[in-house]
């Protein structure tokens, strides 16, 4: 649908209701509805599955057609990072948004700054993907009604080539709602409270959920000490729950995301009910770092599993937690990606203590022995000490290669010392092309970043209160700030218009004409960004 022809059929719309509409602008109507063209978070969910779909159809064709993400915990910064990369690359495909659980409960919990632990309110989540998609709206309705006033100042001149560019323009919009990967953590619940939840944040927009095999009530930050697993058919209950509400709602393209925590978790709360020998539970009692015992010696209140005409003692702690085998991390995680995509999910997270290619692309290559499409998200985690990491990763290749390394000290890359040697360029270079070298070697489809603008709010506080409150006084805000955004493009430069001044000024003139009071006369202060 064209401006032109939604004008027209607006005509024609309100010609048919008579004298009592005829105060009602076709034009105008129309240009409320492009700046709008979604009605319902159901609406933004469909749209933006079938984007993810094609991009993921796209990198199975070319792992370099990966796609990003940057974490979010307001709608604000969601809209910025959107309106950033439509200028800066002109295009926003292949980069979505990622809904942190942990940013969740530190920033957005009502019982005030949270760990990683599911204790923040469940219901915060869809609320906070409905915040991000009004955000992203309202840029869509801010961009576009800098185009429509635009197209009225080509019209006065009588320029006709500039008039046809921007009807051209309107007609190709491309928006600022793209796909958002919304976490669910463990569920918070059980299956049937995953999927009450799940339907909240697809209703908001989410058209890709991503679920975690911890258990919800000893869920732990994936980067953190004592993470419990569950069994498979607990976490495959959920996934089927997720799904039934992507159906149920009418999203059939919806994306979940299953997400396993066993590379870092060592224990589990309950041993899996087993069916016949060898079947799924059988394999997850496997893990499980037991003793044999003497039939003769068994003691009450103690559990014990039979295994192979053996009695064993699963080894328990005094949290009723049972422990699996030391080493045995990579196994299961192979075992969880393998059944997850069997049973209906569309794409795999595996959490990691380090960014390496090789342990990651490890995994995979065992993965794609069974399921050969295995795709991964990926969490670039700030976590994560990358330059540490990647240091110490150039020293253990250079030693390997015979390298002359004894000028550095492996325990203390992270030293300024080292900043400008080749073992440290070499390192960047590394980091550099972490993802793309990932997308191919080791199936990552979906590289993000959780929690980056935790740690840009802080840094920039702090750099902003060093300066402002010391002896730099305003030239600190100025200098660090202000100047920077008029040099730099910054479009909230114009805090007013970033706002919705703007928007609400044409919606004054649309409903009352003349008679309108516009706040963008020329006593606004935001004209004098106007040269900027």
């Amino acid at each position: 649908m064209t401006y032109q022809n939604t004008i027209t059929d607006l005509q024609k719309l309100i010609k048919d209701n008579g004298s009592s509409w005829a105060a009602i602008d076709a034009e105008s109507a129309a240009r409320m509805k492009l700046q709008n063209r979604f009605n319902s978070g159901l609406d933004i969910a469909k749209y933006t599955a079938r984007i993810m779909r094609e991009d993921m159809a796209a990198y199975d064709a070319d792992t370099a057609q990966y796609t990003q993400s940057l974490g979010c915990w307001h709608g604000f910064i969601g809209q910025q990072k959107l309106i950033s990369i439509k200028k800066h690359f002109g295009s926003t495909k292949r980069r979505y948004l990622y809904l942190s659980g942990w940013m969740v409960a530190a920033l957005r919990s009502d019982f005030g700054p949270l760990p990683d632990q599911s204790m923040h309110e469940k219901t915060s989540v869809p609320a906070l993907i409905e915040e991000l998609y009004t955000f992203l709206k309202q840029a869509d309705a801010r961009e576009l009604g800098g185009m429509f006033r635009d197209l009225d100042t080509a019209r006065e001149r009588g320029d006709e080539v500039e008039t046809k560019r921007l009807e051209n323009a309107i007609d190709n919009y491309e928006t600022h709602v793209v796909p958002i990967i919304a976490d669910i953590d463990a569920g918070f619940g059980n299956a049937e409270a995953t999927y009450l939840l799940a339907k909240q944040m697809i209703e908001a927009g989410a058209c890709a959920i991503q679920i975690e095999n911890q258990v919800s009530d000893e869920k732990q930050c994936g980067h953190q000490d004592g993470k419990v697993t569950v069994p498979h058919e607990d976490f495959l209950a959920k996934i089927r729950a997720v799904r039934y509400a992507f159906l149920e709602l009418g999203v059939d393209d919806g994306v979940i995301v299953a997400r396993t925590d066993s590379l870092g978790a060592g224990l589990t709360k309950q041993i899996a009910y087993v069916r016949e020998e060898g079947d799924l539970g059988d394999q997850y009692n496997s893990f499980l770092d037991c003793d044999e015992v003497d039939p003769a010696s068994i003691a009450n209140g103690d559990v014990y599993i039979s295994r192979d005409g053996k009695l064993l003692k699963p080894k328990r702690l005094p949290s009723n937690l049972f422990q699996f085998r030391p080493g045995s991390g990579e196994d299961r995680v192979v075992l969880d990606c393998i059944t997850s995509l069997q049973n209906g999910a569309d794409l795999l997270w595996i959490e990691t203590e380090k960014p390496h290619v090789e342990q990651i692309a490890g995994m995979v290559d065992r993965i794609r022995e069974v399921c050969p499409n295995a795709k991964l998200v990926y969490n670039n985690s700030p976590s994560f000490n990358w330059t540490l990491n990647f240091r110490q990763q150039v020293f253990d290749a250079w030693e390997e290669a015979g390298k002359d390394v004894s000028a550095f000290e492996r325990d203390r890359l992270m030293s300024v010392d080292y900043d400008d040697t080749e073992l440290a360029a070499e390192a960047d270079e590394r980091i550099r092309t972490f993802q793309a070298d990932a997308a191919k070697r080791a199936g990552i489809f979906h590289h993000l970043i959780t929690l980056p603008t935790y740690h840009t709010a802080a840094l920039s506080t702090d750099n902003l209160a060093k300066r402002y409150f010391g002896e730099e006084g305003m030239l600190g805000y100025v200098q660090q700030v202000q100047r920077r955004e008029i040099r730099e493009g910054i479009a909230c430069v114009k805090h007013q218009n970033m706002a919705g001044s703007d928007i609400g000024d044409d919606h004054k003139e649309y409903f009352a004409g003349e008679a309108a009071l516009k706040a963008g006369g020329a006593d606004n202060t935001m004209n004098q960004f106007e040269a900027a």
